[in-house]
């Protein structure tokens, strides 16, 4: 009884009589089509955003949150850097670093990174010790000449742990022939297997006192790569540390590096939002055609209202009220729906496998052989929003129709 006469007019509306059933069958449809296209955009964009955090995870596992390293020549004074990088709060470890791409050859050619890490430090920026797979990386002591392989790697050129790999780089040396490709025979002392392509099929680790005899490079290296506590301030701490070192310094950090990799997988969820969006349309227009048909169904209530003394701004807003109800109660099933949906789905998949007799990840094709899934309170109040936004226009036009309803019209034939 205190409620507005608007609102409770249309929650009345909301209770369908035996005469206008099939309006309430075509808004228990709308409220169907708005859950479902919730529930389905929630989990869709949960998973892609698990895919992407795992890539971006597996991937960090081996790279450095940032880079610092010296412009055209080798840094020499790189014990400093890295003392002053362990200085600073926001970083977790630094670790000097010599990468050059080489051709690898061993039965058969293959171009890679090499990188040559000290492996007293390099726990420090990454896991690599822990991706052995083959050998350790304690191998790596200098003058070995050891050198350790990604998987696939290992496998293209057709290298096994005990064979010999030459690493051929393109720094020459001046000859009476002409200039000669610096070429250095290592031994394969271990595989790796990152879970990521990029490396298990690019990268080789070697010493890097053994990195610097190859490239003569003195004791000077590459840079300084450096493991962040707050990953996203990457850029900021490795600027920060290239102006208290002084002197031209190139800075890098680990969404620069991606930049494409990581604009493409954001391009596919944007686009993929859009289309799963129109499942929530089509619950729109549903509700369109069903707010029509009651307002067809309600003009002689209409008119009498209008008699009673209401006003077509109140009339309009009975339609809106219970339009946005219906948008409302579809909008919270979704996101129920797809809570409960995207926290299960990894026991859904096992449960399909299980009774399919199949694997819909097998390990020998894919790196992820589960279905990650990250559900971000941000993703899920966006799409609650747009649906309930989508549900408010659909109510516009029906809402409108009702208001222009002429009483005398109306009850002429009543």
């Amino acid at each position: 009884m205190f409620k507005p006469i608007s609102v409770a007019i249309g929650l009345r509306y909301l209770r369908a009589k035996r005469r206008n059933g099939f309006i309430s069958f075509i808004s228990l449809a709308s409220i169907a089509g708005i859950a479902l296209g919730v529930t389905a955009l929630i989990t869709t964009l949960a998973v892609m955003s698990g895919f992407q955090r795992e890539i971006r995870d597996r991937m960090l596992q081996m790279a450095a949150h940032a880079t610092v390293s010296a412009y055209g020549e080798p840094l020499q004074d790189w014990r400093h850097a890295v003392e002053m990088a362990t200085a600073d709060q926001r970083v977790a470890g630094a670790a000097p670093y010599v990468e050059k791409e080489a051709l690898l050859s061993a039965a058969r050619q293959q171009p890679a990174i090499v990188r040559g890490v000290d492996p007293a430090l390099e726990g420090r920026v990454s896991v690599l010790a822990d991706k052995m797979v083959q050998g350790k990386l304690d191998s790596l002591t200098p003058g070995s000449f050891n050198i350790v392989l990604g998987k696939e790697l290992a496998l293209w050129m057709g290298a096994q742990v005990g064979d010999s790999v030459v690493v051929m780089t393109a720094d020459g040396r001046s000859t009476p022939m002409g200039a000669m490709p610096q070429l250095k025979r290592f031994t394969v002392s271990g595989i790796f297997e990152a879970g990521y392509n990029e490396y298990d099929k690019g990268l080789a680790v070697a010493n890097m006192q053994d990195m610097q005899r190859v490239l003569r490079m003195g004791e000077g290296v590459t840079g300084v790569r450096l493991k962040l506590h707050d990953m996203d301030q990457a850029w900021d701490v490795a600027r920060d540390l290239a102006v208290n070192l002084g002197g031209p310094y190139r800075v890098t950090d680990w969404s620069s590096d991606n930049a494409n990799m990581f604009r493409a997988l954001k391009m596919e969820k944007t686009v993929m939002a859009i289309l799963l969006s129109l499942i929530i349309a089509m619950g729109a227009f549903n509700l369109v055609s069903s707010q029509v048909m009651l307002v067809t169904d309600k003009q002689a209530d209409i008119a009498i209202q209008r008699t009673l003394g209401l006003t077509p701004m109140s009339v309009m807003r009975i339609f809106v009220v219970q339009g946005t109800l219906i948008g409302i109660i579809g909008t919270v099933l979704g996101v129920i729906g797809g809570i409960v949906l995207t926290l299960n789905l990894e026991h859904i998949l096992k449960a399909i496998e299980a009774v399919l007799g199949v694997q819909l990840l097998p390990e020998d094709v894919y790196y992820i052989t589960g279905l990650p899934t990250d559900l971000r309170t941000s993703d899920v109040t966006v799409i609650a929003c747009v649906a309930l936004a989508m549900a408010f226009l659909a109510t516009i036009y029906p809402a409108w129709r009702a208001a222009r309803t002429a009483p005398a019209e109306a009850l002429r034939y009543e």
